[in-house]
Parts: structure tokens; sequence; C-alpha cells
């Protein structure tokens, strides 16, 4: 299995950077912000080397190898120091750690020291080590780490508000309560409906979802419970519904709000008889599911229009899950991007590094209406237009136009032989609008004009 390794940075570009950089070496890597969050960490998750920077905001690095050393921790760590304090290097080496490496940190110098330090602890210690404790395996829920980095498919993050909502899950899944999901659009509900159902008893049994936003209210009945040859005008052929395909499993029923009231009857009666009858049958059947519901609605508001039924909502209600909005989970927010850029990396054959300074910053920045779904369609985007090996605001468009970006050499003033190309992309992007493109650019709109007249670009 691959060595985990633990980093300790406060600088949130410079970690995600050196954290995208590892994992490309073939380490499993995960990182906090301050010396608290790395106590959790190293208590709750398995841990092969730590990589913390001197200087935080609530500790030193030199505390964190104190503390190990009263438990009686005994991981490698590498001390990384901008102040070039040699003094404090020195204490530390004395305390126990593994080695220090100044900042700016030369890749490939902290490589080799890192593979010393494992290779010091247990041997074999390349990126692919089999030295770790089986007796402490991760365990998903809470751990960001179990999904994102096993099975490439999610990533669940490392916030607060996303170790409450995997604590939840964690809670919830092996009963058979029924939850509801409550959360905007592109949140990741049916990640956690699945989530729910891989962490329950049934979890040998099928996952069926079901968009009841997408059913016509006449084939509603017909998705759900089934129909039987000729029932209705086109039931060609037998149709076996949801709730049968789903027997002895989970039914996933995303956006429930928007089921027709007649529907929310028909869906009541199933769940309390646990019986359903198929359309144009005169046999019922009877059924073993657990339901898990989601909605971007407020249904206590619906219940009090008369658009959905009281007593549906306690039945789907044993349990709320509330998904945050991603702009609630600015840690886990370079986390999503990063990893969205190594799915977008591989769909599209290629190979980008990260987000530059500015680009990580209009990342944070952003108030993301559209959440993780948008943040994914964006950094899609922006990796099949990105030329170099790193992501700008140029790459990321004008929907990242509002988020505040530190101000500095233009992109492109730096090179005068691509300067109109620059121009002519920003203008395109921002439907020819002077100043989102001047903003774009990270120019005045006058420097912006005077090289429109320099260039002859008519608009």
């Amino acid at each position: 299995m691959m060595s985990s390794i633990l980093i300790v940075e406060d600088d949130i570009t410079f970690g995600m950077m050196l954290k995208t950089w590892l994992g490309k070496k073939g380490f499993e890597v995960s990182s906090v912000s301050n010396i608290a969050r790395a106590r959790k960490h190293i208590e709750s998750q398995t841990v092969d080397l730590v990589l913390s920077d001197l200087r935080l905001p609530d500790y030193e690095g030199i505390d964190l190898l104190k503390w190990m050393n009263d438990r009686g921790i005994n991981i490698p760590l590498i001390i990384m120091t901008g102040y070039a304090d040699i003094q404090s290097a020195v204490l530390a080496m004395k305390l126990g750690a593994r080695d220090y490496i100044a900042k700016p940190v030369n890749p490939e110098e902290l490589l080799k020291k890192i593979s010393e330090a494992l290779q010091t602890e247990s041997s074999p210690a390349v990126p692919h080590s089999t030295a770790r404790n089986s007796s402490n395996p991760k365990k998903g829920g809470s751990n960001s780490q179990d999904t994102s980095e096993t099975n490439h498919s999610y990533l669940e993050g490392e916030s607060d508000a996303a170790k409450q909502l995997y604590n939840y899950v964690g809670l919830v899944a092996p009963t058979n309560m029924s939850v509801l999901i409550n959360g905007s659009s592109g949140t990741g509900k049916e990640y956690v409906a699945h989530r729910i159902h891989q962490l329950s008893k049934r979890s040998d049994k099928p996952f069926i979802a079901v968009d009841c936003g997408s059913i016509p209210k006449e084939l509603a009945a017909s998705e759900f419970f089934g129909h039987v040859k000729g029932s209705f005008t086109g039931a060609l052929t037998d149709k076996t519904g949801a709730f049968v395909a789903a027997n002895g499993g989970t039914i996933f029923l995303d956006e429930i709000g928007n089921l027709s009231y007649e529907v929310q009857i028909q869906l009541l009666r199933a769940l309390q008889e646990r019986k359903i009858r198929p359309v144009g049958s005169t046999q019922e059947i009877s059924v073993d599911i657990r339901l898990v519901s989601a909605t971007n609605e407020n249904l206590e508001q619906a219940i009090e229009k008369g658009t959905f039924r009281e007593d549906l909502y306690h039945r789907i209600n044993e349990f709320t899950l509330r998904m945050p909005d991603l702009k609630e989970r600015k840690e886990d927010i370079l986390l999503f991007a990063n990893f969205f850029l190594d799915q977008a990396n591989k769909e599209l054959d290629k190979h980008l590094v990260g987000f530059d300074a500015k680009a990580s910053q209009a990342l944070l920045s952003y108030h993301w209406p559209g959440n993780l779904r948008q943040m994914k369609n964006i950094v899609k985007r922006a990796t099949l237009l990105a030329q170099g090996s790193f992501i700008t605001l140029l790459e990321l468009g004008t929907e990242l136009l509002e988020a505040p970006v530190s101000t500095g050499t233009s992109m492109a003033l730096r090179n005068e032989e691509t300067e109109k190309e620059h121009i002519l992309e920003a203008l395109r992007q921002t439907g020819n609008n002077k100043s989102k493109a001047a903003q774009l650019l990270d120019i005045d709109r006058k420097t912006l004009y005077n090289k429109l007249k320099l260039y002859n670009i008519d608009l």
C-alpha cells in the first residue's frame, strides 16, 4: 500500500501544490493548516510521515514533535522552515525530528529526504511500502481519503462541516431509519445516499436511484411499482418497478419534493404497508427496502402550501442530513479543485500540476452557486484550455471574475509575443466586455484601451 504523508502547512496554495506533487509521486497525502488539526489527524488516521512547517498559526512544528514524543508516537517528522533558522532546526533534530528542509523547497531534495526517513522507519519504504499497520485500517464515513484515494470516485473533504456530515452518515447508515438529505443542487446528495447504502447492512443488495424530478406524473406509478403488459397505452411488456428492483436493498428518491400529490399518496401507502401493486395487476408484492430521499426544497414550507403531505414527510424523515454548500466549506475548496483537476487530466489526457496563486485565490473567494457540479465543469474546461503546467485566471473564465485577486504583473504583459492573443482570449471569454476583460488580464481599463489601439483590435 502507499505510504501516507501528513502535510502541516498554513500556506494553503503551497500546501495544495505540495500535496498534488507528492500524490503524483505515489504517496497518499493529507493536509491540515494547524497543529490542532494535525493532532486530531494523527490520533484518528494512519500516518507514515509528517511534513510540518516550523511556524504555524496556533503552535510551532516543534510543539507537534514534543506532543508526539510525550505520547510515544513514533512517526518520522521533517521540519520545513522559510526562516533559515538553523537554531530551531537543530533543536527540532535534538527533539527527534528526522530531518529538516529550507524553503523554498527543492522538490527532488524533499523526495530524497522523505524516502530516507521512510526507509529508516521500515524497509522497503519507497512510495508503495507494504509496512502499513494493518491493525489500524482507515474507516469510511468521516475519512475523506477513504473514498477519494481508494475508489477514485469522490472526495468527502476535511472541513469541520464535512467531518460532521460523514460522522452522522456513519451513525445512521447501519440502522434502517429513513433518511432525508437536504441540500442545494450540486452538493453531492446522491453520493451521500450511496455512502449510506455502502455502510449499511444492506450493502450486498441493490441500490436503486430514481430522479423524481424527471418522471412525468402519469408514469410515476409505473416507475415506482412497475406495470403489466397492456395496462395502459404503450405498455408493450411487463415492467419491474424501482421498489421491486431495490428489494432487500436501498431505494434513493432524488428531488422527492417534485412528486405530484397523487403519487405522494401512493408512495405513502407503499411505505406504510411494505407492499406494492404494479399498475394493471391484481397481485400485491411484499417489498423490504430502506428509503433515502433528497431534496433542495424546504418541504416544511411545501406542507404549509399544501403541495407536500405532512404524513409522508414524517415517514421519509426519521433522520435528516444537511448538505453544506461549498462556500461553507472553505477548507475543502482547493481539495475538490485539485481532485477534479486529477479527473480532468485523466479524461483529457493532460498533465497539469495545479492552479497558480491567483487562480487558487479566485477559487477560494468565489461563492460557488452551483457547488461541486459547477466547480467540476469549470475545472474541466480550464484543464482543456490551459497551455502551461498550471491553470491560471485566464482559463478559469468570467464566472470567477467577481472573486477578488491580488494585484501584480499582468500575465499579458510578461510576454509581448503572446500579448495580443491573451487580450483577444479575454475579450472572447467576456463577450467583449472591456471592464471584465481588463480585470481578467489584471490590468486597468486605460491600459487595455491603449493595447487595443496598439494592436488595431476593433470592437
